[in-house]
C-alpha cells in the first residue's frame, strides 16, 4: 500500500514545483531578430541612436518658414524631398519644399504645411491655413535618446517588442536559452488519434496539449510516444526521455492504483506525491531523476485531460516562468455572468469564457455547459482563462466576483 498523501494547498505545492526548478536565464543564445519571435530578453536593450533619428516631417505636404505665412500666401516650390533621401536643400525666404511623410526636414525649415491645407500647387503653392510653431514635425529623439532603455531583461518578445527593439536598431539579440521540457503521456488504453478505438481504449490528447502550450510558453518541446503501464518499460523509456531535458513533464499514472505506473516507479528514488486542494487535479506528484551528473525534475501531472490543463496552468507553466526569468503573470478579476455548481470543499479551478458586459464590465462562465468535471476535454478550447472559486463555495452566484489568469 502507499503511504498515506500529504494534503497542501495549491500555493505550497506550487512553491515545491518551483524549488526543483532552478531560476532563469538557464543560458544565453544571440539570435537574428527575426527569429526572435516569443523568445525572452536575457539582456536590457538600449537604443543605438535617438529615435527618430533626425527631424522628419509627420505629414505629406510642404516644409515652410513659418514667418513667411498668412493665409492665402504663395510661396515658390524650389525642391522636393522624398522619403529616404539625405538631400538638405535651401531654404530662402518667400520659398516652400515639397516633403513626404518621413522625409527629413530640410534644416531652414520650422513648420510643415499638410498638402490639405494648399492648393497642391506647382511652381507656386497656395497656403491656405497656417500652422502651428513646429507644426507636423517629429523631432529627433522625441521617442528614444541615444542609450535610453527601450526594453528590460525578462521581456517576452512580441509583435510590439520585437517593433521596438528593431527601432533601435538592433539585428541581434541575446535571449534566453529555452528550458527542453520532454513530455509524455502513460497508459495502456491510449491511442494515437485517428486510430480506431477498441473497448476501454481512448484518444491521447494530453501529451499534443502539453507540447503545444510549452512551445506558446517559450520551451523547446520535445513530446514522445505514450509511454506503457509496465515498470520495466516506463523505466527504460523515461531514462530515454530525460536524457537531454531540463525538465520532464508526465501526465497520467500518479494516484493510488495498483497500475499507476509513474507512481510506483518513481517512488522508488527522491520524489513526493500529494493530494492538492484542487478539483480539478487532485492528485500531483514530482520526482528528481540523476541523469549524467544533473539532476532533472520531473513533474507528474493526473491523466484526465481537463486535470492535465489545470495542472498545467497552475504548476507547470509558472515553473517556465521561473526558468525563463518571467514574471509571473498576474491574477485579475471578473464577474459571474451567470450562477454555477461547485463541489463544496475543494477549491475549485474552472476554465471559462469572458465577454465584455453592457456596463463594462468583464463577465465570466463556464466554458463547458456540462461541467468542468476532470474527464472532459473539449470545453477548454472555447476558455479564455481560469477562475479560482473558493473551497467553501457550493454554488457560484450571478454577480460575485472571481479571481482570473488569462490562459493566453
Amino acid at each position: 500500500m502507499p503511504e498515506p498523501r500529504v494534503t497542501l494547498s495549491v500555493e505550497q505545492y506550487l512553491a515545491e514545483v518551483c524549488s526543483l526548478v532552478p531560476p532563469g536565464p538557464l543560458g544565453v543564445e544571440t539570435v537574428a531578430l527575426a527569429d526572435a519571435a516569443g523568445r525572452v530578453l536575457a539582456d536590457g536593450i538600449a537604443s543605438r541612436g535617438p529615435v527618430p533619428a533626425f527631424d522628419n516631417s509627420a505629414m505629406d505636404g510642404y516644409a515652410v518658414r513659418r514667418a513667411d505665412l498668412a493665409e492665402g500666401t504663395r510661396l515658390r516650390v524650389v525642391a522636393d524631398v522624398p522619403a529616404g533621401s539625405d538631400a538638405d536643400p535651401d531654404l530662402p525666404p518667400g520659398a516652400a519644399i515639397r516633403i513626404m511623410t518621413g522625409a527629413p526636414l530640410p534644416s531652414a525649415a520650422d513648420a510643415v504645411v499638410p498638402i490639405e491645407a494648399t492648393d497642391e500647387g506647382r511652381p507656386v503653392v497656395t497656403i491656405n491655413a497656417v500652422p502651428a510653431p513646429g507644426a507636423h514635425i517629429r523631432r529627433a529623439g522625441e521617442d528614444r535618446a541615444a542609450g535610453d532603455v527601450v526594453l528590460g531583461p525578462g521581456t517576452r518578445l512580441g509583435p510590439a517588442a520585437l517593433t521596438s527593439v528593431a527601432g533601435a536598431g538592433h539585428g541581434e539579440i541575446a535571449v534566453a536559452r529555452r528550458p527542453r521540457v520532454a513530455i509524455a503521456a502513460t497508459g495502456d488504453e491510449l491511442v494515437a488519434p485517428g486510430s480506431d478505438l477498441r473497448r476501454g481504449q481512448i484518444y491521447e490528447s494530453n501529451s499534443l496539449y502539453l507540447a503545444a502550450a510549452a512551445a506558446r510558453d517559450g520551451a523547446d518541446a520535445r513530446r514522445a510516444a505514450a509511454f506503457p503501464d509496465d515498470p520495466d518499460a516506463f523505466r527504460a523509456a523515461l531514462a530515454g526521455l530525460a536524457a537531454d531535458a531540463d525538465l520532464v513533464v508526465l501526465t497520467g499514472g500518479v494516484s493510488v492504483g495498483d497500475y499507476d505506473v509513474v507512481r510506483i516507479v518513481l517512488a522508488e528514488g527522491e520524489s513526493a506525491f500529494r493530494h492538492v486542494q484542487m478539483q480539478p487535479g487532485k492528485p500531483q506528484g514530482w520526482a528528481v531523476l540523476a541523469v549524467g551528473g544533473r539532476r532533472v525534475p520531473v513533474l507528474c501531472l493526473p491523466g484526465n485531460p481537463l486535470s492535465t490543463m489545470v495542472s498545467y496552468e497552475l504548476f507547470v507553466r509558472p515553473a517556465l516562468e521561473r526558468m525563463l526569468a518571467l514574471a509571473p503573470r498576474p491574477w485579475g478579476t471578473a464577474i459571474a455572468g451567470e450562477g454555477w455548481p461547485s463541489p463544496r470543499g475543494r477549491r475549485q479551478f474552472i476554465p471559462v469564457a469572458l465577454r465584455t458586459g453592457p456596463d463594462g464590465r468583464l463577465l465570466a462562465r463556464p466554458a463547458h455547459r456540462r461541467g468542468s468535471a476532470s474527464h472532459m476535454v473539449t470545453g477548454f478550447a472555447a476558455a479564455d482563462a481560469l477562475a479560482d472559486v473558493p473551497a467553501e463555495t457550493d454554488r457560484v452566484e450571478p454577480g460575485v466576483i472571481l479571481p482570473v489568469r488569462s490562459l493566453a
